[in-house]
């Protein structure tokens, strides 16, 4: 007779996002196929579970729940465990047990993002036979909010803003049945006991409610007013996008010149008519992640003018809530939908609070009871010429998934950011938690942001910061607060942070790399404007090995708004100042107080950005003269390249070393200029070449520095063109080429460099001779 197999009695720890997934129903499910025995919950560090079966059941159990885990589930690992004798024992049956609150167990399970509306409950939510028929708050385990609605981890109904909210009998059967898609869905809700929509008046008076809320708004939009809109993670601004009046005038009230503005379009094919849409974006369009997607907008569109001034992209997404699919389908075509606040202020997630902030911005408010626990705005993506995201706001749908360290950090960590783009992190042993996008902490209203995310995620996994990382520039808001707290603290130069960010993302060693650092500006080692670097990594060390050329910014600041500015810096290198003021048609008062200024330094400081150099060329160009958004110019220069249908020539940049032994190299961007000037062919022809010239420096470099893979990071590498032609060309060379996937290139992804630079002791960047 055959021999029965031994079983076997073990404990399984999960980590990684496997809270609020849908992730025990999962194993519940599958240990049941499996005839394993036992119980799986939720703890503090994760999920964990106990099972009884044989080697065969037991292996099967673990590879499901490493390749085969819900779509909206990161599994960072899984470790088996020896049970001991105090822990619940396995049982005759499998079953899900109540969450283990963990009570002095610091938590280190991760708090899932908020996800995109699932095609299940969207199928419901139109059905008009379904209970929760035409329903803007459905969802389930694989879909609706998350991160924007905990308070405390372990994540359960308990410990989120939803415990306002008693569920029925129907919709507690539904959560407690393993075999339903509600089991323990902690938003879960209906009619009958979940939050409701309300649509007022600027001033609060209720004009309709329930479904009547969403067609008074939809009759609003179509007579060419602003709406303010709840959603998940906080109020967008919408209004027909069509409708080039109503666009201009939401543009004059939030103070938005020219930036352009996010449409949401009601489905697919409506997209289509207006934009050329790969597969590759459909397909992020449509992800669990949902992000604004940027496309590249079609002749003759039907959509106003003023969303994207002079500009070829459209940021476009899809709903992601079964509020905007309600809405958007009600409406029946696209609508504007940008973050409801002035420029530059954070998010409004209040309802009090949007009325208070949005006077004379957004005439009516369709807001709902479910109360928002931390602000989230959209995520943004563009892509490369080869279908590559580039990422260029983590926020919604990625953040907060956690980073895994390559090592363990001894020390409860904070690391502030920068300055713009502001996100922060906590890191405790090998796991780093990166914030969703902050903004830019110039205003006081970010900084509150800034200050309540740090305490709520220090609260979230019960951290208590015991070192806090900050950037080397010290006018930083982020270098300020880091000063106030009175822990240790560590500076990282802002640079180094970039390329250490890169390397994360691919779990390299800081050895044998060239990190190419290019930004708009970066508080440098000897005290000048960086933002062109070339930063070689060997044996951890960090050495500056090359840099763009440096010239003066003309007014300082002033320079970063006034792109002429920048041009007329690289012109007094060039003993072109005079001619490049006619050009720029500067009065003879101006040209003086502005060449003294350059002369003397004054306000007029060294920089080596490649931000900047590029805002320059763009003015040479004549393509932009004036930034009114952050990156404006080198929007155009990159839009004008890609329009370039012919040619494969570049821009020269000279390669220079001074004479001393060991010196760092200069990129010498005056030849690319000096032809630049003299050059008769289209501004679309030279703004290729010049990148293309730019693409090619950066291999001689990288030749010269002797490594075999070169990391590129900053935010110049945003631009889809840059990036593509960098990487091939590297590429072609025979370098290994590291590009950023799950993290911005931008300064979002400064506090994530900055974990990386405390684990490594690697803070500095060494000056060459």
């Amino acid at each position: 007779m055959p021999t029965t197999p031994p079983l076997t009695d073990t404990l399984l720890r999960v980590r990684g996002t496997v809270q609020g997934v849908g992730f025990r129903p999962f194993v519940h499910r599958v240990a049941n196929e499996l005839h394993v025995h036992g119980w799986v919950r939720n703890d503090a560090e994760g999920v964990l579970i106990r099972a009884r079966g044989d080697a065969t059941q037991l292996a099967a159990l673990v590879d499901a729940l490493q390749h085969h885990a819900p779509p909206a589930a990161r599994v960072a690992s899984v470790e088996r465990l020896d049970p001991p004798a105090n822990e619940q024992p396995a049982g005759a049956l499998f079953t899900i047990s109540e969450t283990d609150t963990g009570r002095g167990t610091a938590p280190s399970a991760t708090t899932p993002p908020d996800l995109a509306l699932c095609a299940d409950c969207e199928r419901e939510l139109l059905d008009p036979t379904d209970r929760r028929h035409l329903y803007p708050f459905i969802n389930c385990t694989q879909c609706g909010p998350r991160y924007s609605l905990i308070e405390q981890l372990p994540y359960d109904r308990p410990r989120t803003t939803m415990r306002a909210f008693r569920m029925c009998p129907t919709c507690e059967r539904e959560y407690r049945d393993p075999l339903d898609r509600r089991f323990h869905a902690e938003p879960n809700a209906c009619p009958v006991c979940g939050p409701q929509l309300c649509f007022t008046d600027g001033a609060g008076t209720r004009l309709a409610e329930r479904r009547d809320a969403i067609n008074a708004a939809a009759t609003a939009l179509r007579r060419g007013e602003i709406v303010a809109v709840k959603g998940l993670g906080g109020f967008h601004l919408m209004c027909d996008a069509s409708n080039d009046t109503a666009v201009a005038e939401l543009r004059r009230r939030k103070h938005r010149e020219e930036k352009p503005l996010a449409v949401m379009f009601p489905h697919l094919a409506s997209l289509y008519a207006c934009a050329d849409v790969p597969a590759s974006a459909q397909s992020l369009l449509t992800s669990p992640e949902a992000p604004i997607v940027l496309v590249r907008r079609l002749a003759g569109a039907p959509l106003a003018y003023s969303i994207a001034p002079d500009n070829p992209w459209i940021g476009a997404l899809l709903p992601y809530t079964p509020l905007h699919v309600l809405l958007l389908g009600t409406f029946g075509g696209p609508l504007v939908a940008t973050s409801a606040n002035l420029s530059e202020e954070p998010l409004c997630t209040d309802n009090a609070e949007a009325r208070e902030r949005l006077a004379g911005i957004a005439d009516l408010h369709l807001a709902h009871d479910r109360v928002i626990a931390r602000p989230v705005d959209d995520s943004v993506v563009r892509l490369s010429r080869t279908g590559q995201p580039i990422l260029l706001r983590r926020a919604r749908g990625h953040a907060p998934r956690p980073l895994r360290l390559p090592g363990e950090l001894h020390e409860t960590t904070l690391c502030v950011g920068g300055q713009m783009k502001n996100t922060i992190a906590v890191a405790s042993g090998d796991q780093l938690v990166l914030s969703p996008h902050l903004g830019d902490l110039g205003n006081a209203a970010t900084q509150t942001v800034f200050e309540h995310t740090i305490a709520t995620l220090s609260e979230l996994y019960a951290a208590r910061p015991q070192l806090v990382v900050h950037d080397k520039h010290p006018d930083y808001a982020s270098t300020h607060f880091a000063g106030r707290t009175g822990l240790p603290q560590l500076a990282v130069q802002h640079h180094l942070a970039h390329v250490l960010a890169c390397l994360l993302e691919h779990e390299h060693v800081a050895d044998n790399v060239l990190g190419i650092s290019w930004d708009g500006t970066g508080y440098g080692e000897d005290g000048t404007v960086w933002g062109g670097e070339f930063i070689l990594l060997e044996k951890s060390r960090a050495t500056r090995f090359a840099r763009l050329r440096p010239f003066r910014l003309v007014g300082g600041e002033a320079a970063v708004k006034d792109a002429r500015r920048v041009a007329l810096g690289l012109g007094h290198e060039m003993d072109l100042f005079a001619p490049l003021c006619a050009r720029f048609h500067f009065t003879a008062n101006e040209q003086a107080n502005l060449h003294q200024m350059l002369v003397r330094g004054l306000n007029s400081p060294l920089c080596s950005s490649g931000g900047r150099l590029f805002d320059g060329v763009s003015a040479l160009l004549g393509l932009c003269m004036r930034n009114s958004f952050e990156g404006q110019a080198p929007l155009c220069l990159e839009a004008a390249a890609a329009r370039a249908t012919a040619g494969r020539g570049a821009l020269p940049f000279d390669i220079v070393r001074a004479a001393t032994p060991g010196a760092m190299l200069d990129v010498d961007w005056a030849p690319a200029i000096s032809q630049l000037l003299r050059d008769p062919r289209s501004p679309d022809e030279i703004a290729a070449d010049f990148h293309r010239g730019l693409a090619r420096a950066m291999v001689a470099v990288a030749t010269e520095a002797g490594v075999g893979t070169v990391a590129l990071t900053g935010g110049c590498f945003q631009n889809a063109l840059l990036h593509d032609l960098a990487s091939e060309a590297l590429g072609n060379a025979g370098f290994k080429v590291l590009t950023h996937r799950r993290l911005s290139p931008n300064d979002n992804s400064i506090a994530a460099g900055q974990a990386l630079a405390a684990l490594w002791g690697l803070t500095s960047v060494d000056l060459p001779p």
